[in-house]
Order: structure tokens, then sequence, then C-alpha cells
């Protein structure tokens, strides 16, 4: 391994995980990827090898995550970066999404990060460095309608990471959350779902988002390589940032929340000094 990092990237099948991959195989650095499915794992480590390693991995498994940290701890004892990208989207309105939905898309987009991170962080903390990668969304920051579950998924995301990128600061352990918009991945094809209740009082709104998602896919103004490369460049920085936005969407979506509060904040500035003793 020498000098080379040595990455973590989990959901490399496909979109952001695969062109991310990719990209830090070029740059020089080795990836051990994660796949749900045992032949495409293989194909990853044939195709990339001796760069890349295939493993398998749902990321919703607590066994599997055990299992999957303990190889790597045997078989390389160190870990430089790890990318919690897997993940998936849903479209529903609050009330058309059922509880066993809710607690599924938690399942995957908040406890089995947080599972994965925790289960790495003593590692970090003994070798006294390493890169936390959160792939989170704009959608992390602002939320839409429609889109709640996936919003509340990400929003809890990045409230872990804020207070655990304090945590480990002092400890040489860096993280970065990062927000893409929309990018042309199967992000809103084939691994996107829909909450299976749909309800005409919402055909306005959650109705109306479920039609925008489903004629954007393929037509995002993303680049899966380019944001991958910005995460590679990320890495190398001595000073990265607590958080990392991608593409013009994101920014214009992230300026309008920040805007709103700014509002709220502004205009119930003086309600909030008088409700103290």
């Amino acid at each position: 391994m020498s000098d080379r990092k040595l990455w973590l990237i989990t959901g490399v099948s496909s979109g952001l995980g695969r062109a991310l991959a990719e990209a830090v195989i070029a740059h020089g650095d080795f990836v051990v990827g994660t796949f749900r499915d045992a032949v495409q794992a293989d194909q990853f480590t044939s195709r990339h090898k001796p760069n890349a390693l295939g493993l398998l991995l749902d990321i919703t498994d607590a066994a599997a995550t055990d299992k999957l940290v303990a190889r790597l701890e045997q078989d390389f004892g160190r870990l430089d970066v790890l990318v919690n990208n897997a993940g998936y989207g849903l479209a529903g309105a609050v009330e058309e999404t059922s509880e066993a939905e809710a607690r599924a898309i938690f399942e995957a987009n908040v406890f089995g990060p947080l599972r994965l991170t925790r289960r790495v962080l003593p590692l970090l903390r003994a070798q006294g460095h390493g890169h936390i990668v959160q792939i989170s969304s704009h959608g992390g920051f602002k939320a839409f309608a429609g889109f709640g579950l996936y919003n509340a998924s990400k929003f809890a995301l990045e409230g872990f990471s804020e207070a655990l990128a304090q945590e480990v600061a002092p400890l040489g352990i860096r993280l970065t959350i990062v927000q893409p918009g929309p990018f042309r991945t199967g992000f809103a094809g084939g691994s996107f779902r829909l909450a299976a209740a749909q309800l005409a009082a919402y055909d306005a709104t959650a109705g109306a988002f479920r039609q925008r998602m489903a004629a954007v896919n393929g037509q995002q103004e993303g680049d899966p390589a380019k944001a991958a490369q910005a995460i590679v460049d990320l890495v190398m920085k001595e000073h990265p940032p607590l958080r990392l936005p991608l593409g013009k969407v994101a920014l214009n979506t992230i300026q309008a929340k920040l805007d709103s509060v700014r509002q709220d904040l502004d205009a119930g500035r003086a309600v909030a000094t008088r409700a103290v003793f």
C-alpha cells in the first residue's frame, strides 16, 4: 500500500459511488468498495486488481457491517477515508408514507451509516488520523414537499455528523458532509422508491414532485465524474470544509434555506428576546 490512501466506499455499483471509486483508483489510491451483489463485487475486484477490492455489504445488516470491518482490520490494519454513500431516495407526502417505509429509509440512510461510522472510529482513533465523508444531499439541508422522509433521513445524517465532526477533530479525524444537488445517476431511476399510498389531496404537492423526479431522470445538471473528482480533491486538502455543496441547484437550494431562516430570525428576534426570565 506504501503511501497510497485506503478508501472504504459503500454502494459503488452505480452512480456517484461508482464514479468516486474510479476517480480514487485513477488518483492512485486503493478502494474497498461495497456491493449488495456478489457477482458485481467479484467483477469490481477483477477489473481493478490490484488497486481495489469488492466486498459484500447490506448497509442495514449489523452482522455484515461487523464482518466487513473485521476483514478490513485483518487484511489492512488501517483506514484513511470512509465514504458513506449507500442509500436511496423515497418520494411521498408525509401522510402517504407508511411507518414501515419511514423506518426502512432511516435504516438505510441513517442507522446504516451511523453503525459503520461508529464501527471504524476505534481504528481511526488508534491511528490518529482519518477522514469521514458523509454523502448527504441538498435535500439534507432544505426539505421539499413530497420528499419529507428522505429529507428527514438526510437531516438526521447531517445532525449527528456535524456533532461528530466537533468530537473527533481533536483526535486528528476530519469529517465532511457532501451535499449534491440533482446528478445524472440512477438516484431518480432504478434506485428510487415511491410510497405505496398516493392520496389525491396531495396531487399538487407530492404528486407534482413525483412527476418532476420522473421527468428529470437522465437530464440532471450534475456530472458524477466531476463530483467524484471534487470529493477526491477535498480529501487531499489539509483543512477540508465541514460541508461541500455540489452543483448549481445545490447552491441555490442552500441559499434559499439560509435566506428563509434569516427572514424568520429577524422577524422573530423581538419575540425571542422577550421569552426569558
